[in-house]
């Protein structure tokens, strides 16, 4: 009985390994082939001046924190999930994001000329909200999952309310900027950009990774995870951080791509089943591919115009979602 259960650990575990090499390598060719796409098609093997400098200096920087930004909101969404025992829980529902495109858009009015106050603000934004729901969501009884999404769901609505307001303050120009960064936008890459991004999913999943024995005890009750000596608090504090980090980096550098963090764990569960051991790695990677897939379409469907990244992501996430909703 003992070797069977070994034998079958052991399965999994090759099962799990080839399916991330799988999932690898669809994720640098979905680079490549949206690498080589848009408004000017472009060849690796026949590249002029002009095409080097559009590929590596605008493109490929592009792509990569697209990549970036998919790992993030696809990690924050596994872990909330997991942590809270809810597969509705995601940045934007939480009101994480939206504090981090508050943070966003107090540096692009009054810190415009900062490089690094967009990915600073929204960090604080998002950690922010992140500490008023978890407070809010507090009681004696100790936290409350339905109280958490309901202190989320009035965060975000307070927060929404205030960048409306906001928007009033910027010109014509800088409206239709913001505007159309709001709706989730990635034109305006940088190298910066994706070392910040990628650094943070480096980070992030480097915690995630460490903490989920502990979510994976979690997500089958508290009390028996306190009793297998998880440190509840701890865990909670570190998964709403990193998040934080992680969500206020992305928002920062896209906007608001939404559907990512919501779409991309149902998917992996739905593959490989629940253990956080291997579903917050892989959800990374799939969130990678799934917003590199959806800028592509982005830059493409009516080039040389493009389309926010954030209305294809809806425009495939919401069907897809009701799809898995009506599965179950």
């Amino acid at each position: 009985m003992k070797k069977k259960s070994i034998d079958i650990k052991t399965n999994k575990f090759s099962a799990s390994r080839r399916l991330g090499g799988f999932l690898l390598l669809l994720l640098f060719l979905a680079i490549f082939v949206a690498a080589l796409l848009g408004s000017e098609k472009l060849s690796f093997f026949d590249l002029n001046e002009q095409q080097r400098a559009i590929l590596f200096d605008i493109r490929l920087p592009r792509i990569l924190l697209g990549a970036s930004v998919g790992a993030s909101l696809a990690l924050a969404g596994a872990s909330l999930q997991a942590l809270l025992r809810n597969p509705l829980a995601e940045p934007y529902l939480l009101g994480v994001s939206n504090g981090a495109a508050l943070g966003t858009m107090l540096a692009f009015v009054f810190f415009a000329n900062l490089e690094f106050a967009r990915p600073i603000f929204a960090f604080a934004g998002a950690s922010l909200a992140t500490f008023a729901v978890y407070q809010m969501a507090k009681s004696r009884a100790g936290m409350n999952v339905e109280r958490l999404v309901l202190s989320g769901v009035i965060v975000t609505t307070f927060l929404s309310s205030i960048i409306v307001l906001l928007t009033s303050l910027l010109d014509a120009a800088k409206l239709r900027s913001f505007t159309f960064w709001l709706l989730g936008d990635l034109s305006q890459s940088t190298r910066n950009g994706f070392y910040l991004s990628f650094a943070a999913v480096l980070i992030g999943l480097a915690i995630l990774i460490s903490q989920s024995r502990a979510l994976n005890l979690m997500m089958i009750g508290e009390r028996d995870a306190f009793d297998f000596g998880v440190e509840i608090e701890r865990v909670r504090l570190l998964v709403f951080a990193t998040s934080s980090l992680l969500v206020g980096t992305a928002v920062a550098a896209s906007g608001s791509v939404g559907y990512v963090g919501l779409i991309v764990p149902h998917l992996v569960r739905l593959a490989i089943g629940s253990d956080n051991r291997f579903v917050i790695p892989f959800s990374a990677i799939v969130g990678a591919i799934f917003v590199v897939f959806a800028d592509t379409l982005a830059r493409t469907l009516i080039a040389p115009r493009e389309l926010p990244v954030g209305a294809i992501t809806a425009l495939v996430g919401a069907p897809l979602f009701i799809y898995l909703l009506r599965r179950n």
